[in-house]
C-alpha cells in the first residue's frame, strides 16, 4: 500500500490534516486512540477498524459498508449502561493482518427526512464514528480527543500481491483466505485446465505458484486459456509458463515458471511442494510422479477430462474428474486414476472444451481450499467427478 495514500486522497489527507491517529495495513484503516467509557464510567481508549476499499492502488473508493470494528472493550453511556447506537455484535473477529477486534458495529446516518444514507467517504465514516463513540467520554472529561497528531502509520504488504487484495478485507474473509499464505504449490501442466487452476489461485495468498510445462505457447492454447491472449505475444513464441508467469505478474509475484516437462531426472523438484496440481492427460508421467511422492508429505490433486463425440447425433458428452492423493491413501487414489496411455483410454482424447476446463479446476480449486480449512468439509471424498449428459457430480469417500 503507497505511502502517498493520504496525499493523493482528500477524504484521508483530512483526517490527517485534523490529526486522527491512523494506521494503514493491507484492506484496513485504523483509528487509535478514540476516547470511549466502559462498563465502570471510566475513560479508556480504543481503535476503530474499517476496510479500505481501493478504486486503484492509490486511490480509495467510496466506503464499502457503514460498519466498523472496535478493540476493546464494548463503549457505554456516560452512566456505564452500553451504548446502544453502534452495538452490533461482540466476540472475537480475527480481520487478518494480525488484526483481532473484539466488537462489530453498525451505525447508519439519516439525512434531514430521516432517511438512511450512506458515508460518502472515508474522513465521514471515521469522523462519525468517533463522535458518536467519544461524546460519552467528553461528558465525563471535555479535554478528551482522538485527535493525538501522531503521525500516521504504515504496516508494510507481505502479501504476494502488487496491490492491496481489497476484496478480502471488503467481504470479512482476509483471516480465512490468509491460511494459504504458508503454502507451497504446483501446478504441472498449463494446458486448458491448468491455466484455469493458476487463474483460481493467482488470487490466493499462496506465496509461490510453481509453474511445470515445457510446451510453447501455440494460437490454439489460446482458446483454452482464460482471459484474451494478445496476438503479439503469440508472435513472440514464449513458453506456456513464459506466458502466463508474465501476464500474472501483473496481479502478483511468485509465479515461477519451469519450462520443461515433469520426468525421471526432475520430478524429485515436487517433493518440496506442499500440494501439486497434476493438470496433464499423461499416464506414464501420472505415474511417475505418483510413484515418487509416494513416501512424502506431499497432497496430490489430479484433474482429468474424458470427452466423446456422438457421431450420429453430432453431440458431446464427457467427464471430468478431480481425485486427491495424500499420504493416508495413496494406492486408493492411484486405482482410480488412469496410469497407463492406451489409445482408447477416454482420459486420452485430444477434444478439450473450455468450459469443461474451467470447471474441473474449479472443482480442483474448491476440493483443495477445502483440504486446507478455507471452506468447510463434510464430504472428505477422495475423488469428485461431473458427466456433461446427466449434470451431476458424484463423489467416491474416503476410505476409513
Amino acid at each position: 500500500m503507497s505511502h502517498h495514500l493520504t496525499s493523493r486522497n482528500p477524504a484521508l489527507s483530512k483526517l490527517v490534516q485534523e490529526g486522527y491517529e491512523l494506521e494503514f495495513r493491507p484492506g484496513l484503516l485504523l483509528v487509535h486512540a478514540v476516547p470511549y467509557v466502559n462498563a465502570h464510567s471510566q475513560i479508556a481508549y480504543g481503535t476503530l477498524v474499517s476496510e479500505l476499499s481501493m478504486d486503484s492502488p492509490d486511490m480509495v473508493g467510496m466506503p464499502g459498508s457503514h460498519q466498523m470494528h472496535f478493540i476493546g472493550d464494548h463503549p457505554c453511556f456516560a452512566d456505564g449502561r452500553i451504548f446502544a447506537p453502534v452495538q452490533y455484535n461482540s466476540g472475537d473477529f480475527h480481520l487478518g493482518n494480525d488484526v483481532l477486534a473484539q466488537h462489530h458495529f453498525s451505525h447508519k446516518r439519516k439525512d434531514r427526512d430521516r432517511n438512511w444514507i450512506a458515508y460518502e467517504d472515508y474522513y465521514v465514516k471515521v469522523k462519525t464514528y468517533v463522535d458518536v463513540i467519544s461524546g460519552q467520554a467528553k461528558m465525563i472529561d471535555p479535554s478528551v480527543d482522538a485527535r493525538t497528531r501522531k503521525v500516521a502509520t504504515w504496516v508494510d504488504d507481505t502479501t504476494p500481491f502488487v496491490y492491496a487484495d481489497t476484496a478480502s478485507t471488503r467481504a470479512g474473509i482476509l483471516a480465512i483466505n490468509e491460511r494459504a499464505s504458508q503454502l507451497r504449490v504446483a501446478i504441472v501442466g498449463l494446458g486448458g485446465t491448468g491455466g484455469y487452476v493458476l487463474d483460481l489461485l493467482a488470487p490466493t495468498y499462496v506465496p509461490e505458484i510453481h509453474l511445470f510445462d515445457g510446451d510453447k505457447l501455440h494460437q490454439h492454447n489460446a482458446f483454452r486459456a482464460p482471459g484474451a491472449v494478445p496476438a503479439e505475444a503469440l508472435g513472440r513464441h514464449l513458453r506456456k509458463v513464459e506466458w502466463y508467469a508474465e501476464h500474472y505478474g501483473n496481479l502478483r509475484r511468485g509465479v515461477v515458471p519451469h519450462a520443461e516437462m515433469i520426468h525421471e531426472a526432475n520430478v524429485h523438484e515436487l517433493s518440496k511442494f506442499d500440494y501439486v496440481f497434476l493438470c496433464i492427460d499423461s499416464g506414464q508421467a501420472r505415474a511417475l510422479i505418483l510413484d515418487h511422492l509416494k513416501n512424502t508429505n506431499t497432497v496430490v490433486i489430479d484433474c482429468g477430462m474424458g470427452m466423446h463425440v456422438l457421431k450420429d447425433e453430432q453431440k458431446l458428452w464427457g467427464t471430468i474428474r478431480t481425485t486427491v492423493s495424500s499420504p493416508g491413501n495413496r494406492d486408493d487414489a492411484a486405482s482410480l486414476m488412469p496410469l497407463v496411455d492406451r489409445e482408447d483410454d477416454l482420459y486420452r482424447s485430444n477434444v478439450q472444451i473450455i468450459e469443461l476446463n474451467a470447471l474441473n479446476a474449479a472443482m480442483a480449486v474448491l476440493r483443495w481450499k477445502r483440504l486446507i480449512g478455507m471452506f468447510a468439509d463434510d464430504r472428505l471424498e477422495m475423488e469428485g467427478t461431473y458427466n456433461t449428459a446427466l449434470n451431476q457430480i458424484g463423489n467416491k469417500p474416503e476410505p476409513l
